[in-house]
């Protein structure tokens, strides 16, 4: 009976872009840990996620397809290397995007948790 709930594209779009943020925090978090490593690449989300995730919500069938689609990890392959060692990874950068992600994150966590607490409410007849 809650199904449709949680089958809706602005529920099932917000689960995605959250589970694409935590997948991309834990890239940051390798990348500043292989900030001194010779020849490491930094790596981010697959930039193909966002082109699938553009794709069948053009196409009206996100909600039903929306499983099919899983945020992957990949070497950013528009990162430049400044470093003669060959590694690509810029602190700064990464903090920028740490900082932006969070916020990325906080935002979809409230987007999820005020549809759970819409249907707590639904059922129980109390807000909290």
């Amino acid at each position: 009976m809650i199904d449709p709930i949680f089958q809706t594209d602005n529920y099932q779009l917000a689960r995605k872009l959250l589970d694409a943020a935590v997948l991309r925090h834990e890239a940051i978090a390798t990348n500043v840990a292989n900030a001194e490593t010779p020849g490491f690449r930094r790596l981010d989300l697959a930039p193909d996620f966002a082109t699938q995730l553009k794709s069948r919500l053009a196409a009206g069938d996100f909600a039903q397809t929306a499983e099919s689609i899983r945020p992957q990890l990949a070497e950013d392959q528009t990162a430049r290397t400044i470093r003669p060692d060959g590694n690509s990874v810029e602190i700064e950068r990464e903090l920028l995007v740490m900082n932006r992600n969070a916020v990325e994150h906080e935002f979809l966590s409230e987007i999820v948790s005020g549809n759970l607490k819409q249907l707590k409410l639904a059922i129980t007849g109390r807000a909290m």
